[in-house]
């Protein structure tokens, strides 16, 4: 638990304590650099501009609960804080990986009597989609009540991983991830804060390709481009013996040794996952092979379960190729059983086939419509009883009843087809086979069969 400053001792205190950090040079950069005030705030300006929601409840001095859903490293805890300080309450950050509920209810204990006091306090909960249902609970009498102003931080969406009575006691405000020109500004200003803290110019040898790049392989995460440019600049400066008059350059090269290798921003477990996954299938959907390759190379390097992947081919050939290409489910089973057999890393050369096949088959999602419209049909309340002539006999007494009696065997008839009614009452049409592919056989041959049932009925 940890508490910023206070109000009994004065906003100007928590300012005076802020600005001691901003000029240390142990601390971070991007602690040193972080906004004391809305308009210090990059790429949010859609809740922090003048007349933007957030900035509007602070000017009124009225702060609602709330919930801040975003990337890491985008200013979650920097505008936290802002808010903290514009309406002069007492500021207590707590992490959800290392806090249980004694520690949220001696926070509740001391925010109660501090609002006995008309003292108000704001209570940072970082990552609090860890936080289980117990310790959100906690929480609610005194969200509700308005002992404190809860702001919470996630990467996670809140729609899932935030329960549902806290979560309607909260407004929900998602934070961007910078834009490249966001990023641009960025980097401006961590240069010259650089170079005053260093004593030296600290300059991009190209800034119009450095800042693009610095943007890419960080993903917009503000705090990690300032890590970025504080390690080049200290290897700069380590590795090489500059007068006092010399510039320090950074080149793509000393970012790069100072990034090391870049993670692709995928969380296995949180939205990101299931993001990638989408993009995945849509691609596939869309027949693009290309882009279901990066997507899957996505989600590979990330680490991501190759069984999931396969699972969900096997799950898309169905849905989306059906019977275009039969043959799609037999591949999709193939590769899925080569992934358990085989596994990573050789096992991706399986999906990689699986994978182009899928997106390049022909497409009908017709089977699928089918179930989901017989589902609808059965849910509504259709009558569901077997006629007699449909049920099975394997009494005397049930051939009596008249179970099974008038029923025509295909096989007897021609072409091993009969005209038959297989419904409780009246026909009805489901499966609407496509002109795709091998789908097409089936739509001349059900026509045909059946054309008073399926005239102008399939697509």
């Amino acid at each position: 638990m940890e508490t910023l400053f206070d109000s009994e001792e004065t906003s100007e205190n928590g300012n005076l304590s802020a600005t001691k950090e901003r000029h240390n040079p142990s601390v971070p950069l991007a602690e040193r650099m972080r906004p004391q005030t809305f308009d210090e705030v990059l790429g949010q300006e859609h809740l922090v501009s003048k007349g933007a929601p957030i900035r509007v409840f602070a000017e009124k001095g009225l702060i609602p609960s709330m919930i801040l859903w975003g990337a890491p490293g985008i200013g979650k805890t920097t505008l936290a804080l802002i808010i903290a300080q514009s309406v002069k309450a007492d500021f207590v950050r707590l992490s959800a990986v290392e806090a249980g509920v004694k520690d949220v209810r001696e926070v509740l204990a001391k925010a109660e009597k501090r609002h006995q006091r008309n003292l108000a306090t704001v209570l940072f909960i970082d990552e609090i989609h860890r936080f289980n249902k117990n310790q959100q609970d906690a929480l609610l009498h005194a969200v509700e009540q308005g002992i404190i102003t809860l702001i919470g931080a996630t990467t996670e969406n809140p729609s899932f991983e935030v329960n549902p009575a806290l979560l309607s006691r909260c407004r929900v405000y998602t934070l961007q991830s910078l834009t490249e020109e966001h990023t641009e500004t960025l980097v401006q200003r961590a240069l010259r804060r650089l170079s005053e803290d260093l004593d030296k110019r600290v300059l991009l040898d190209d800034t119009e390709t450095l800042a693009p790049l610095l943007h890419r392989l960080t993903g917009g995460d503000a705090r990690g481009i300032l890590n970025v440019l504080e390690s080049a600049s200290n290897l700069v400066l380590g590795q090489s013996s500059l007068d006092a008059s010399e510039d320090i350059i950074l080149s793509q090269t000393s970012i790069e040794a100072a990034l090391q290798q870049k993670t692709p921003r995928y969380d296995k477990k949180g939205e990101g996952h299931y993001d990638t996954i989408s993009a995945f299938i849509k691609s596939l959907r869309g027949s693009d092979p290309d882009a279901a390759l990066f997507w899957l190379a996505v989600m590979l390097e990330a680490g991501e379960d190759a069984r999931f992947i396969a699972r969900r081919m096997v799950i898309f050939a169905s849905e989306d190729i059906g019977n275009a290409s039969p043959m799609a489910l037999q591949l999709a089973l193939a590769v899925f059983q080569a992934v358990d057999v085989i596994g990573m890393p050789e096992c991706r050369i399986n999906l990689a086939q699986g994978v182009t096949f899928l997106a390049s088959c022909p497409k009908s999602n017709a089977s699928y419509v089918a179930v989901e419209a017989a589902l609808r049909d059965v849910r509504s309340g259709a009558d569901t009883r077997v006629p007699l002539h449909l049920r099975n006999a394997p009494t005397k007494l049930m051939k009596q009843e008249g179970y099974g009696r008038e029923y025509k065997y295909p096989h007897d008839f021609p072409n091993h087809f009969v005209e038959e009614n297989y419904f409780p009452d009246h026909e009805r049409v489901f499966y609407r086979p496509t002109a795709m592919g091998k789908e097409q056989d089936l739509k001349r041959r059900l026509e045909h069969l059946r054309p008073n049932r399926y005239d102008g009925a399939s697509e």
